[in-house]
């Protein structure tokens, strides 16, 4: 969830590291905080709020230096305030660290340093990491690498740190587990960061940390890793792929609302080279090695969090559909608790934006251990579930800044739609001239796509009608259901309204009661297989004095009688629907919650990669 950003080199660190910290405020943060040595020493300023009252507080400061570490923090113990935000530092105030994660047994090792007579100024555990490191060094013959090493080996949780250290400004230590981490080459000059987005501007030269690597980066010549238990690891040096405007809004008020616009070209970065429509054949390569695994499969099981388990819920829907095997799909927090059973013949298929998410990935290790196979699908190249997994293929729907997910949603469910499709047609389910109507179709969807979009203008003049409303009920059938609770989620996501979605057949057996002519009920109708349902569903609301908003199919002039406002879609087939009638929802929660001045691209309380429970 936090950000971190640090700078060993020849430039001033300060800017690089503000900078740094402010492409990392879309992960989600309530204080920061910098750490520099300089002449006066080893340098702490930290802030409740954005990064601007940083800014500010460090004003008439001494922000010298060449070395420095910055954070952004979420916060998990301790409430967020100047004294709880990070960096951290021990007693005597020469070490300083930065710290992504959670420490579970902090609890213990703060009584063990107390009880040796450390005082602690903070509610965080942290505080606790940092004065362990202390405690251990002073043991004989231990330096600072071999310090972290022991510090590191006591601790139960996980962890993404940097290090800096008064008496050594010619270098910084970095560790992880379960918390990403990666750094960045340039030009005799190093930077660390949660992902490569603080440093684009110098270098796509990248070392992603492994889990239990620690990292000596000094200030000239190479970086050394070790594991805890001081095995030497050799670095290995990629290149990254990532455009350096998908940081910048491009005209777009948010970030949000451009990465909405982008989902036709997201959507088409999916398919790209996995398709091709003239000899009517697509192929995920990432997982062809397990294709047959796939194709016999007797059970497949999803584990996700958030939108990616609703983009899982599709997939159950297609893949059950299309492929005609059973799936079942799973919370992941819920799923490493439960003990249910798993076989070396399933496959587990893991869905994540970030590919950081700490529940999937502890879903992930459960699931190896069962001895089943693990397929991933994430949008970060590089990310732990993509090292994680047995294998995987990436979304390549690009940068998403906004917390709220969209382009990453949508890519999320083409990729699962295109497995689907080849899991089917590995099982001769499909007739040739089927398979390639539907190949077609889909790579109509992305044009359909931009017909709604130019509905953006009705759209915001309808929502803004709902800017007070204080309650939503979101209704779909079938594949549409997912879609119901995706578009529930964007709107208490962004604008903080109570939102929830429902399959439209359970109206009757609860929330109906909720329904007067204060709640807005945003009915998905767009499967004509159920077209008489869904009249009568909203005949039902109609009947109670709610509001319907409906979302049809372009020429259904029976709802759109029926209905208080409509929004008309392009048809298509029924199993790519959500695709399309996702995104008028994704239009409503973003021009509901502008008109209610919230921070779209960083709501409150959330953070873009959930690393931690």
């Amino acid at each position: 969830m936090c950000g971190i950003v640090s700078y060993i080199g020849p430039k001033q660190a300060y800017p690089l590291l503000i900078n740094g910290l402010k492409r990392l405020e879309y992960r989600g943060y309530d204080s920061s905080g910098i750490a520099l040595i300089n002449n006066d020493g080893l340098c702490v300023y930290k802030s409740k709020g954005k990064i601007a009252d940083l800014e500010e507080n460090v004003k008439n400061k001494n922000i010298e230096g060449t070395i420095g570490i910055a954070h952004t923090r979420w916060a998990t113990h301790g409430e967020p305030n100047n004294v709880n935000a990070h960096p951290h530092f021990n007693e005597t105030m020469d070490l300083a660290l930065v710290h992504n994660g959670i420490i579970e047994n902090y609890d213990t090792l703060k009584v063990m340093l107390k009880k040796n007579g450390y005082h602690f100024q903070t509610e965080t555990d942290s505080e606790v990491l940092v004065q362990l490191i202390d405690f251990m060094r002073k043991k004989p013959r231990t330096n600072l690498l071999k310090a972290v090493q022991l510090a590191l080996a006591s601790v139960v949780g996980a962890y993404a740190i940097v290090l800096l250290d008064k008496n050594n400004p010619n270098q910084l230590i970095a560790a992880r587990k379960s918390s990403p981490l990666v750094i960045g080459i340039g030009d005799n000059e190093y930077f660390v960061g949660s992902d490569a987005t603080p440093f684009l501007d110098f270098t796509k030269k990248v070392i992603y940390v492994g889990d239990e690597e620690v990292v000596v980066i000094p200030r000239r010549g190479d970086i050394m890793i070790t594991t805890l238990d001081n095995t030497k690891v050799d670095p290995i040096v990629q290149h990254i792929e990532m455009d350096i405007t998908a940081l910048e809004k491009g005209g777009f008020d948010h970030f949000m609302l451009k990465e909405i616009y982008e989902q036709p070209e997201s959507i088409m970065d999916t398919m790209r080279g996995r398709i091709n429509v003239e000899d009517c054949y697509l192929q995920l390569g990432g997982i062809m090695d397990y294709k047959e695994k796939l194709i016999n499969a007797k059970r497949i099981i999803i584990v996700a969090c958030g939108t990616s388990w609703h983009a899982g819920l599709l997939g159950e829907y297609l893949i059950e559909n299309l492929a005609r095997i059973p799936v079942e799909v799973e919370y992941a927090s819920e799923f490493r608790y439960r003990n249910a059973p798993i076989f070396a013949d399933d496959i587990v298929i893991a869905i994540s934006q970030s590919g950081e998410t700490a529940d999937t990935l502890a879903a992930i290790e459960l699931a190896k251990k069962k001895g089943a196979t693990v397929l991933g699908i994430c949008n970060v190249v590089g990310s732990s579930i993509a090292r994680a997994t047995n294998a995987g293929s990436y979304t390549h729907a690009g940068q998403e800044i906004g917390v709220a997910s969209t382009k990453a949603f949508t890519s999320q469910v083409t990729l699962l739609i295109l497995m689907s499709l080849m899991i089917a047609d590995g099982k001769g389910i499909l007739e040739k001239n089927q398979k390639k109507a539907l190949i077609q179709e889909l790579m109509r969807i992305p044009e359909k796509i931009r017909k709604v979009l130019e509905k953006a203008p009705e759209i915001q003049r309808m929502s803004e009608v709902f800017t007070f409303a204080r309650n939503f009920l979101y209704l779909g059938r079938a594949y549409n259901y997912p879609v119901a609770m995706e578009g529930a989620l964007k709107l208490k996501e962004i604008s903080y309204i109570h939102a929830e979605g429902y399959p439209s057949a359970e109206m009757k057996h609860g929330p109906i009661a909720l329904i007067d002519k204060e709640t807005p009920v945003v009915f998905i109708a767009t499967t004509p297989s159920n077209h008489q349902k869904n009249i009568s569903n909203i005949q039902e609301i109609k009947a109670r004095q709610g509001r319907v908003i409906s979302i049809i199919l372009e020429g259904d002039e029976e709802i759109k009688r029926l209905s208080d406002f409509y929004i008309e879609i392009p048809d298509t087939e029924e199993e790519f629907t959500p695709l399309i009638s996702v995104v008028p929802l994704q239009l409503i929660a973003y021009y509901i919650a502008v008109a209610r001045k919230c921070n779209v691209d960083q709501p409150r309380n959330l953070a873009k990669s959930v690393t931690v429970e």
